[in-house]
């Protein structure tokens, strides 16, 4: 397993990771959990991703329960959870000082431990004043409920704003965001966020490397019975995948199966791969239902040193997407 920094952050996490939306207490139950989670962490995987709003809280007591059942030592390992959906009233939404700090005290007690490694935003707040959210994380970092708290799919103009005010009411500033990154989706990532990774030392823990699976190649021939894209609650993933955008994407994963073969990978580890490559990627959290799916997925690392200058170049043309931007990720 590679290990990189957390942003500026002293905290070094798995270049691979393990997250929970839509399998724990969806797809898997307390004994797929354990093992999914034994699997990981065998494999050198510290990080575990969480949320208040996977399956209403159920996703955070099965992955609590199975992390106490497994007795794993709590200072080899990072946890997260992240706030926003808490629930249907107006107290338990949103980014409200009153929703982050009984969020953050539900998150401990469904996960079982005694502090968050990282709590994220899971969406910024047009309701609440960004110093108002600053000052509430503020307060659990000395409070030690939580050790480092970030954001998820903000803009950079919002992480900007975050960083201004903690340094002028001297807060605690973000440590990370968690923004989808894929093959499909680079902007952000690799544009907007340029100039935070030298001014903040942004860390990032993305999430879908594999586009819900698009980028594993299995749709290729239509909709399996066991994918995601079936699940109740989960119809838009499969609009997503039937609309005209979702057949355009389909199309560049037949382009790119072809490349994966000819460097005897799978387009699985080729697109895993393709994340990693890029440095200012802090971990790339891996979702499976399954045990195999994930024994797999942990294999991408091996498809690195197979991605070279004139690979990702191809890849670039492939996909067509590239952000306009001087230099490749920063460097």
């Amino acid at each position: 397993m590679e290990y990189r920094r957390l942003g500026k952050s002293g905290l070094k996490v798995s270049a691979l990771s393990l997250g929970s939306w839509v399998t724990f207490g969806k797809q898997v139950d307390m004994k797929d959990a354990k093992a999914l989670l034994q699997t990981a962490y065998d494999a050198g995987v510290n990080f575990f991703d969480n949320a208040e709003g996977y399956e209403a809280g159920e996703s955070e007591k099965i992955m609590g329960d199975a992390i106490s059942a497994l007795g794993l030592q709590r200072d080899t390992f990072a946890v997260s959870s992240k706030v926003f959906w808490g629930g249907e009233k107006p107290t338990q939404l949103g980014l409200s000082a009153k929703h982050v700090r009984d969020a953050c005290d539900h998150a401990l007690q469904r996960l079982k431990v005694d502090y968050l490694d990282l709590f994220f935003c899971h969406r910024p707040d047009i309701d609440t004043p960004i110093e108002e959210t600053v000052r509430a994380m503020h307060q659990l970092v000395l409070q030690g409920k939580i050790l480092y708290w970030g954001t998820s799919e903000w803009n950079a103009q919002q992480i900007t704003e975050a960083h201004r005010v903690a340094r002028q009411e001297h807060l605690t500033p973000p440590t990370m965001e968690q923004p989808q990154y894929n093959l499909f989706t680079r902007e952000k990532v690799e544009a907007d966020y340029r100039p935070l990774y030298e001014q903040y030392g942004l860390g990032t823990t993305i999430w879908s490397p594999l586009a819900s699976g698009l980028l594993t190649g299995k749709y290729l021939d239509g909709i399996p019975d066991d994918s995601r894209l079936n699940l109740p609650g989960y119809e838009w993933l499969r609009d997503n995948l039937l609309s005209e955008k979702g057949q355009s994407n389909l199309e560049k994963v037949r382009q790119l199966h072809p490349l994966a073969q000819e460097l005897s990978i799978s387009l699985t580890h080729l697109s895993l791969a393709w994340c990693l490559k890029n440095p200012n990627v802090s971990t790339v959290i891996l979702g499976a239902s399954r045990l195999s799916q994930l024994e797999d997925n942990l294999g991408a690392l091996d498809a690195l040193p197979k991605l070279d200058d004139g690979v990702m170049a191809r890849i670039d043309e492939i996909m067509g997407n590239r952000p306009e931007a001087p230099e490749r990720f920063g460097q």
